[in-house]
């Protein structure tokens, strides 16, 4: 599906792919983590190639690109100028831009720094504020049924309750296809252990230990003064309430709920999301 390579970096090389081709303005799309590779992404990536340019990469540190063993390495600074170099080595002069998860919080970070050459942006499934996303997680971990929520909630990952714990919330909130499909599988082992997503983030969705866990850029979305769309899943563990208060940060920003999902829309109503995407793409074309 496309060409691939890898782009030497000061750190180490990261894979991409390229796939489509037309006339139409090419979209980077940015994965999920942080420390997820893009393999999940490839149904979407697959739909859109159909309609213009994609082009896709594994951020350094996981999936298919070289993982350098330095935890100082992974920070904010760190990703956000490595989609401008990445930008830079693959020609995106001017292209759209979607995040989707982690991918989307670099977006928003990326985009309030003041960029150039950014047609329009999608926020899939993500948040402008992890403590908010913390309080959102309690509060889906609170629902769950009897015992999962509460030992979440405790937090003892040796309590040998806690792996099934875990997956209900996970069946739920990050993706309700049963089985899961390959690809998504393949992003969930690259995270197994992976030192980007436990340097920043923390063990898993919910614990928030990492060095982001005190990020927010609500104060700075009205930067983002580029078309926005923010998709959701109905059951997403990044749902309204976080797309609602990007929203109230840009006024302009359109919202897509999808009603059947949760964290993955983009694979559990593939070809509805696929479109949803383009449709607005489509719109903020050149």
């Amino acid at each position: 599906m496309g060409e691939e390579g890898l782009i030497e970096l000061e750190h180490g090389r990261v894979w991409y792919r390229r796939s489509g081709s037309g006339d139409r303005l090419p979209i980077l799309l940015l994965h999920g983590g942080p420390g997820a590779a893009a393999y999940y992404l490839e149904p979407l990536e697959e739909r859109l190639a159909a309609h213009r340019p994609v082009v896709v990469y594994d951020q350094l540190g996981c999936g298919r690109s070289d993982m350098p063993d330095d935890p100082s390495l992974w920070t904010l600074d760190y990703f956000t100028g490595e989609v401008d170099r990445m930008r830079e080595a693959l020609g995106l002069d001017e292209c759209h831009l979607l995040g989707q998860s982690w991918g989307g919080w670099l977006s928003i970070e990326y985009l309030c720094r003041g960029t150039q050459g950014i047609r329009s942006v999608v926020l899939a499934s993500t948040s402008s504020s992890m403590p908010f996303f913390g309080e959102q997680c309690r509060l889906l971990m609170e629902a769950l049924p009897a015992p999962h929520g509460e030992v979440l909630l405790a937090g003892d990952r040796d309590d040998p309750r806690y792996h099934d714990a875990e997956m209900a919330f996970y069946t739920r909130h990050l993706c309700r296809l049963d089985p899961w499909p390959e690809c998504m599988l393949k992003t969930a082992d690259s995270l197994d252990g992976n030192q980007v997503y436990t340097t920043m983030n923390g063990p898993n969705e919910f614990t928030l230990v990492g060095n982001l866990r005190d990020w927010s850029r609500d104060a700075d979305l009205h930067r983002i003064a580029i078309p926005t769309l923010c998709t959701y899943g109905r059951y997403d563990e990044l749902g309204e309430p976080c797309s609602l208060r990007i929203r109230e940060g840009i006024p302009h920003a359109e919202l897509a709920c999808f009603e059947a999902s949760s964290h993955v829309a983009h694979i559990e109503e593939a070809g509805a999301y696929a479109d949803c995407v383009e449709a607005f793409l489509r719109r903020h074309d050149p």
